[in-house]
């Protein structure tokens, strides 16, 4: 398999994924400016979307979307127990915490990253608050999105509040997510993760 990623952005929740279940991939890093890969491949050719992650898989489909892409490395490995079986309420739930942090989480940081007015940043800001203080308030009772278990909805929770401090969003109202962010990145994988895409010293 190949994960093509760009440090940072929202293929660390899978690369997280990846190391927690012990599967091995190869990382391709894009330049999301320039869309050519390490190797000057066209990664617009590669994923017409355009964005990342993607995930070649071994027959030559390609795998996108995040949430799409944790589900199907961690049904490989069950083992690993990073998302419950198909079928149950607890894998429902699991959906349930990937769209949520795709839909208000994710896509709310998206004005910050970019040149937009200081309306539109308010707006995202007013935004993103109230909807860690819904996360907030879970994880007061809990120390991981489905339990006391982690999951790839943790991975990608996790991934989505790093941006924080690139953007200013400040974490520091909200103990339960300090907390969360410390205690998932504490853990050997995430910590290889970040290593492998540069992000830490």
């Amino acid at each position: 398999m190949k994960l093509y990623y760009s440090p940072g952005a929202c293929n660390l929740s899978p690369h997280i994924v990846l190391l927690e279940a012990g599967l091995d991939a190869e990382l391709v890093r894009v330049d999301l400016k320039t869309k050519l890969t390490e190797h000057g491949e066209d990664f617009a050719a590669i994923n017409p979307k355009g964005y990342v992650p993607a995930l070649l898989l071994d027959d030559g489909e390609l795998l996108t979307e995040g949430p799409a892409i944790v589900q199907y490395l961690a049904d490989l490995r069950p083992d690993a127990q990073l998302a419950p079986p198909w079928g149950t309420r607890e894998r429902s739930r699991l959906h349930e915490w990937l769209n949520f942090i795709g839909t208000e989480l994710h896509k709310s940081f998206s004005p910050l990253f970019r040149a937009q007015s200081e309306e539109w940043r308010e707006v995202a800001i007013a935004n993103l608050k109230r909807r860690f203080t819904y996360v907030a308030t879970h994880l007061q009772s809990h120390d991981y999105l489905l339990g006391e278990c982690f999951s790839v909805a943790d991975a990608y929770l996790f991934t989505v509040m790093s941006w924080g401090a690139k953007v200013g969003f400040d974490l520091s109202p909200w103990p339960a997510l300090l907390a969360f962010q410390q205690r998932v990145g504490a853990r050997p994988a995430v910590q290889a993760a970040l290593q492998q895409e540069g992000l830490t010293a």
